[in-house]
């Protein structure tokens, strides 16, 4: 009893959850949710941004993965929890940080199993087009409406069925997967050293064709960091684990280093098996690899090209997983979604029967609210190259809160034990941060109005319900700010015509860019003043610990559009000064965030749940 953490009444509802998931279990929902629809599509769209330089892509990525891991790694052992990710910025940093990453953290989780969903169809419709599948839009296979945009729905549906019978049924359902979808990609890229062809790592503008910039910029575009966050599965299932003090940290690290060795050897066997004329593209043509023939279905058309009785026979099998993979992860991601948003239930930003659990132990509203926004989805982004950017960029947001969240904790929660204790935590804490906000940065600025675009539109519902709940403000007022505010910022999303473009620039007609700034970043400045403004002494603190946030996101919005991966032909910030920039805007916000971080109400409560179960289990040995 001594040695693990208690609940505090805080978080009574956690009761319900199940603990029946083993470290197997754990590990295989982390590699599951890392090997779907990342390793049929991600290949070609990193070569197609970096060139055979993409290698390094996955190698840095991979490295930056563990990296920002390193510091969860504590706070998954000591503090296991369903919805892990989005409760412990609200143990740290209060309300407002808390549902500003909540939120961002839900967009980035629902809106993965409809990209499977695409990754799916994809596939099917570049094999079998007589089922009308797929359509041509700019160059690009998209969903077509209605039969792939209704088939897409129809496997979200399927997803909802797996989830809905428990944790146990899920993780059972997900072993045998998980296995195929490590064999299949490593017999994959063995076969495809038989047909490696040197020159394409040279021969057509070197091994990096367009320099070093683009090396970073498929991290965080082409689906590279997409595919490698799904060690956070086990911290988000962490309460329903058996042993979690011991399995999560394991699970963490494991689901890591498996896709990791996978995705780079297989990235090195698909640039070697590039058959260009077979593409219909010249030698050399790197950034036409997505509107080539291959884009529909890489792998497969790479094993067929070859000719190869025995590559062909294998072809079938990933024909077949191509519906197995992004199938599994799918159904992963989906159960992720409604612990999301069970967490922001227990935070109170949303209404508590958000928490509410199924007889199998499954928050079943959370679960229905994630699969039909999910299905939203299909309709802005119907392709796969689409819509991983957006969610590799949300996500890694969510993630910046590791780095922060450690040494607070350290502070408010010194009593808590520790099963994995990170040693040098003020230095891995730090580069666990940056590592995270250099992640953001590189996902350029088009990437990032969108998601940054999405993320404050949330900021309404926390004044409209949250706020005038828990008295901060009267219901007047913040019915006032949430309508005015969700009024310009649509207004302001729409005028500027920076986001939710076709092909990632500017729509005709929109704002400048400094008037564009301008306006976005005093929207979101006076909607925090306000809250400071009208709200109580007890809010006010929730709102200062938020500012070292806001700068962080407002800073970085700024620095993209100067930098290699803004719009400007010419950029101001040449590579590497925008990523020294960017650097020096994330010390800035690491220092300032972990200075006003303290102690919330909620850790507060999880300590004295701790102390009275010490105390308890003192009286028990007397």
């Amino acid at each position: 009893m001594a040695d693990e953490v208690q609940q505090g009444s805080f978080e009574d509802s956690d009761k319900g959850l199940k603990r029946s998931l083993s470290l197997t279990q754990l590990l295989l929902l982390g590699v599951s949710a890392q090997i779907g629809s990342g390793w049929l599509f991600g290949v070609l769209a990193a070569a197609g941004v970096a060139g055979p330089a993409a290698i390094l892509s996955w190698i840095i990525a991979s490295i930056l993965v563990f990296l920002i891991a390193l510091t969860y790694l504590e706070l998954g052992s000591m503090l296991p929890r369903s919805g892990a990710i989005v409760r412990y910025t609200y143990l740290t940093h209060g309300s407002l940080s808390g549902w500003i990453i909540g939120w961002a953290y839900w967009l980035s989780v629902v809106s993965i199993p409809p990209i499977e969903a695409e990754a799916v169809l994809t596939y099917l419709g570049g094999r079998f087009p007589e089922a009308h599948f797929l359509t041509t839009k700019a160059g690009v296979d998209v969903l077509s409406w209605p039969v792939g945009i209704l088939s897409g729905v129809v496997l979200m549906l399927v997803f909802f069925v797996l989830n809905f019978f428990g944790a146990k049924f899920l993780a059972e359902s997900n072993r045998w997967v998980t296995i195929w979808k490590i064999a299949l990609p490593t017999i994959t890229f063995i076969f495809l050293f038989f047909i490696l062809n040197g020159s394409n790592f040279h021969a057509y503008g070197g091994f990096a064709p367009e320099g070093a910039p683009p090396i970073f910029h498929a991290i965080a575009t082409t689906g590279i960091i997409f595919s490698l966050l799904g060690f956070r599965q086990a911290l988000d299932y962490g309460g329903e684990s058996k042993n979690p003090q011991r399995d999560v940290p394991w699970a963490t690290f494991g689901s890591i280093a498996i896709p990791a060795v996978i995705y780079t050897l297989l990235q090195v066997a698909f640039i070697g098996a590039i058959n260009w004329a077979d593409m219909g593209l010249k030698p050399g043509q790197w950034d036409k690899l997505v509107n080539g023939g291959w884009a529909d279905g890489p792998l497969f058309h790479a094993l067929d090209s070859a000719n190869i009785a025995a590559l062909a026979a294998l072809g079938t099998f990933l024909l077949i997983d191509a519906a197995v993979s992004p199938l599994a992860t799918g159904w992963v991601y989906l159960g992720t979604g409604a612990r999301t948003g069970y967490g922001l239930g227990v935070a109170r930003n949303i209404p508590p029967i958000f928490q509410s659990n199924n007889r199998f132990g499954i928050p079943w509203l959370a679960l229905v609210v994630s699969a039909v926004v999910g299905c939203v989805f299909f309709v802005p982004a119907p392709s796969w190259y689409q819509l991983v950017g957006f969610i590799s960029s949300a996500a890694v947001l969510t993630y910046i809160m590791g780095g922060v969240s450690l040494p607070v904790l350290r502070r408010t929660a010194s009593v808590l034990p520790r099963p994995f204790r990170l040693r040098g935590a003020n230095f891995w804490s730090v580069i666990s941060f940056l590592a995270a906000v250099l992640i953001l940065y590189w996902g350029g600025f088009s990437t990032l109005a969108n998601v940054f675009t999405a993320t404050f539109i949330g900021l309404p519902i926390f004044t409209a319900y949250y706020a005038w709940r828990r008295g901060w403000m009267s219901p007047i007022w913040s019915a006032i700010v949430s309508i005015v505010f969700f009024v310009l910022w649509v207004w302001v999303a729409y005028a500027g015509g920076w986001v939710l473009t076709s092909n990632g620039g500017q729509r005709p007609g929109g704002w400048s860019f400094i008037v564009y700034d301008i306006v976005f970043c005093a929207l979101v400045i006076a909607y925090c003043v306000a809250i400071w403004l009208l709200s109580s002494a007890q809010a006010r603190r929730h709102v200062t610990a938020n500012w070292w946030l806001i700068w962080l996101l407002l800073a970085s919005f700024q620095i993209a559009y100067l930098g290699d991966y803004g719009p400007l032909k010419d950029p101001v910030l040449i590579f590497p000064w925008g990523i020294v920039a960017e650097v020096v805007v994330g010390i800035i916000a690491y220092v300032w965030g972990v200075r006003t971080g303290f102690a919330t109400e909620e850790i507060k409560d999880i300590v004295a749940g701790y102390e009275r179960g010490l105390e308890a289990a003192k009286a028990d040995g007397d």
